[in-house]
């Protein structure tokens, strides 16, 4: 699938190789453009249709996620080209893609631009079609523990869980909550083959219940109840690959 990407680098010389790179090793990348500040990124971004930004960090007039936040509604992914370790946190709380570190290791960058491709290939597959589930539905159960035993609840009943510290937060689709003294690590190990998926660092959602899946910054589900979950940049090309 061919990708159209623009390269936001306040370094020359750092676009110049990471524009090579991509002709040489990912061909796939078709680039539009390139922007040393955030000034000439927003004109790039808002003039093309773009599947892919790569974005330095520190640049003039303000940084990466000074743009994220102008550009607002995003629909393309991004992969953050840096020196510096230290932003990783915040890359992923801005639904990054993937995170290089520079200097650009070659295996690195082929393997960013796949998992993008893969993510872009999915929601090609995806758009405007109504969301199936390769799996069926599943009539098992699971136990959740109480001050007087335990309760039985079909698997089938939840819509999604949450994580509430070392709580989790169960919604059932009778409009119930429970909430159980596990963490959500533990329900994704239980649910794992009942067609469960972690879409978020917060959130296990029940993939039978997924109606719509919308693109945006790092995607979004909706559940049957209307409910939207943000998906998380690592986890969406897991998710979509529940999907046919």
């Amino acid at each position: 699938m061919k990708l159209t990407a623009i390269i936001v680098e306040d370094e020359e010389t750092s676009r110049q190789i990471l524009k090579n790179y991509l002709q040489k090793y990912c061909p796939n990348v078709e680039v539009l453009g390139e922007a040393a500040n955030i000034e000439e990124a927003l004109v790039l971004i808002r003039n093309n249709q773009l599947d892919l930004v790569f974005l330095d960090v520190e640049m003039p007039y303000g940084n990466a996620f000074d743009l994220l936040e102008k550009v607002g509604d995003i629909n393309f992914e991004t992969i953050f080209v840096t020196a510096y370790n230290h932003y990783a946190i915040d890359a992923l709380n801005a639904h990054a893609s993937y995170y290089l570190m520079k200097p650009i290791s070659i295996d690195e960058l082929i393997k960013a631009v796949d998992y993008v491709t893969d993510i872009k290939t999915k929601e090609s597959a995806l758009q405007d079609e109504v969301l199936v589930a390769k799996t069926s539905g599943v009539n098992g159960k699971i136990t959740i523990p109480q001050q007087s035993g335990f309760e039985v609840l079909n698997t089938a009943d939840i819509l999604y869980c949450k994580a509430d510290d070392n709580y989790t937060e169960i919604y059932l689709n009778n409009n119930k909550r429970k909430i159980v003294s596990k963490t959500l690590k533990y329900f994704e190990e239980a649910l794992r083959d009942a067609s469960f998926a972690r879409v978020h660092k917060s959130y296990l959602v029940n993939i039978n219940e997924v109606v719509k899946y919308q693109k945006g910054k790092g995607g979004s589900v909706v559940l049957s109840n209307g409910k939207e979950i943000m998906v998380s940049a690592s986890k969406k090309a897991d998710l979509l690959s529940y999907f046919k």
